[in-house]
């Protein structure tokens, strides 16, 4: 099966600002696949070309087989999105703005809405601007999904919502990936993308600095720290495929997290001249996301890692 995304080279400039500067990215159906970045890393701006409401400066995308630049609504019809501050009518109420929103797809469409409401203990007479923050989000996840679109796509969907109405936001991921569907999260939150996805992107600056499973991830990283007698004395390269991510020196003592190390270079590191002793372990998702998203070393290093 194709990919439900691809991009090449993206790039997207703004009067005094590069947003996206080279993007490439391919996301394989039925999978959750979380896109990690701070705020003003890119996100936003790659969904908005993604969903066809951005014409990139360069590069090509594709979105379940289409174009977005060519054919937006034709993507649009395939996906559904919730954004973090999802925009409903608010003099209507949800079995009205459900009803609006069913124009626009087969008669399917009600149905998934009402029952998807109804699981949700949200009753069809309420006003859209009597709801709280928690059911405002349920129901626009409701109307993103009712026409049980092949790609879901959520710009930071659980900002500033309670722990149980998160909880069950990340359920609805794991649910759709498991039918066969495919979720984009973009997310500055660690802890819930550890919860669901499958495949982790790390944005920075416009830029994928990593893509991996998170699998991968949980083993191919590690967090190296180094006693050493003299802090000013320069330390001799890893050997490849090892990528040193990030590198930081307090006193006598240097952090490093690595990606690809193996014992054999843990013992090399140990019989380095001046080194006093050696720690390792498996480094978290959150040191990964601040080692390629810190600025300590050089873009061009970061990206050997993807």
């Amino acid at each position: 099966m194709n990919p439900v995304i691809t991009a090449q080279s993206l790039t997207m400039h703004f009067r005094r600002c590069d947003a996206l500067r080279g993007v490439d990215l391919s996301i394989e159906p039925g999978t959750v696949f979380a896109l990690l970045g701070e705020n003003g890393a890119g996100k936003t701006t790659l969904i908005r070309i993604l969903t066809g409401y951005q014409k990139p400066t360069s590069g090509s995308c594709r979105v379940c087989d289409l174009d977005p630049t060519r054919d937006p609504r034709g993507v649009r019809r395939q996906i559904g999105y919730v954004s973090d501050s999802p925009a409903l009518y608010d003099w209507m109420t949800v079995a009205q703005i459900g009803g609006f929103t069913a124009s626009f797809y087969d008669d399917a469409f009600r149905k998934h809405f009402n029952d998807s409401v109804a699981k949700y203990d949200i009753r069809p007479d309420q006003k859209i601007r009597s709801l709280s923050r928690g059911q405002r989000a349920k129901v626009a996840l409701s109307l993103a999904v009712a026409h049980d679109p092949t790609l879901l796509i959520m710009d930071e969907p659980t900002s500033g919502l309670d722990p149980k109405v998160r909880r069950s936001f990340l359920e609805s991921m794991i649910d759709r990936a498991a039918t066969g569907r495919t979720v984009f999260l973009a997310s500055h939150q660690i802890s819930e993308v550890e919860r669901v996805a499958d495949t982790v992107g790390i944005m920075h600056q416009g830029r994928i600095c990593l893509v991996a499973p998170l699998s991968e991830l949980r083993e191919s990283f590690s967090e190296v720290v180094i006693d050493v007698e003299d802090p000013l004395r320069t330390m001799p390269p890893l050997p490849s495929p090892a990528v040193v991510l990030s590198e930081e020196t307090e006193g006598r003592q240097r952090e490093w997290i690595v990606r690809n190390l193996t014992p054999e270079m843990i013992q090399a590191i140990r019989e380095m001249p001046g080194v006093i002793d050696v720690r390792h372990r498996v480094a978290t998702l959150e040191e990964v996301f601040i080692a390629c998203t810190s600025g300590s070393l050089s873009a061009e290093k970061t990206e050997v890692a993807t």
